[in-house]
């Protein structure tokens, strides 16, 4: 299935320029065009496109003031694309996935286009993964599914905002006021609790193993035991963290294994 677009900006050579440039991607099928807030809203609730190109400053309603009047599963993946450069931190904010900044080049919207399809495909998995997990605890009575997890973090440097996939996070630590995320080798330092991301990651994918640390599962190489009841939890790059006492439970829980 192709993934359906619309495109909504009042300047019609912004329009064209996004439209020719998906014109030969037999991929994307533009479903609509709109030029005020208004009727992006009314666009999107017709034809229930999959991805949002949306500018900023719009007549009627700005982009921001249109994804805040469409309910949460009424909202696309977002890409916005402005001339302004002052509203990237509140465009994440907002959930969108990426900010073109106008004038842009085709290498700049060939990557926006490559990041927007993989989140299109997680987004998908989410979906389903979601509806069997709603099947199964109608199944056994377990109540409401959970909120589902965010799929990237977005992340201020010194001259930009990077987007931080969370399936590329190894583990998070707690820094102050800020984590600090390390994802293939890198890390970044983002503003949030530890609390905060617990809530945000993906509890079947990520584990707290202390009051500090954070770790993905699948990047956990093995366990050592130590002195009074913890555990040394080797990475597979060789990075050793702790599992307190504490977390030992969950851990047991989660790995599936008696420690």
């Amino acid at each position: 299935m192709p993934i359906r677009a619309l495109i909504a900006d009042d300047e019609a050579p912004a329009r064209r320029r996004i439209r020719n440039l998906l014109r030969h991607r037999d991929e994307y099928d533009v479903v609509a065009e709109a030029k005020t807030g208004p009727d992006t809203v009314s666009a999107v609730r017709t034809h229930r496109p999959d991805l949002l190109f949306l500018d900023i400053q719009m007549p009627g309603l700005t982009g921001f003031e249109v994804l805040s009047s469409l309910d949460p599963a009424e909202v696309p993946i977002t890409i916005f694309v402005t001339a302004y450069d002052d509203h990237a931190i509140r465009a994440f904010e907002a959930h969108a996935i990426d900010y073109l900044l106008k004038p842009f080049d085709d290498e700049r919207f060939e990557a926006a286009l490559h990041y927007a399809g993989r989140r299109l495909r997680e987004r998908n998995a989410e979906r389903l993964g979601g509806h069997l997990h709603a099947l199964l605890n109608h199944a056994v009575g377990d109540g409401p599914p959970s909120t589902p997890a965010r799929a990237s973090f977005a992340v201020r440097k010194r001259d930009s905002i990077e987007l931080v996939p969370a399936a590329d996070i190894d583990w998070v630590e707690a820094a102050g006021d800020y984590v600090r995320l390390h994802a293939g080798g890198r890390a970044h330092l983002m503003r949030a609790t530890l609390r905060d991301m617990e809530e945000r990651l993906d509890r079947q994918s990520f584990l707290r193993i202390h009051r500090s640390t954070i770790v993905r599962l699948d990047r956990i190489g093995r366990l050592i035991p130590r002195a009074r009841g913890d555990y040394g939890v080797v990475l597979r790059d060789g990075t050793e963290l702790r599992l307190s006492r504490t977390y030992r439970e969950r851990a047991r829980v989660a790995l599936g294994h008696e420690l």
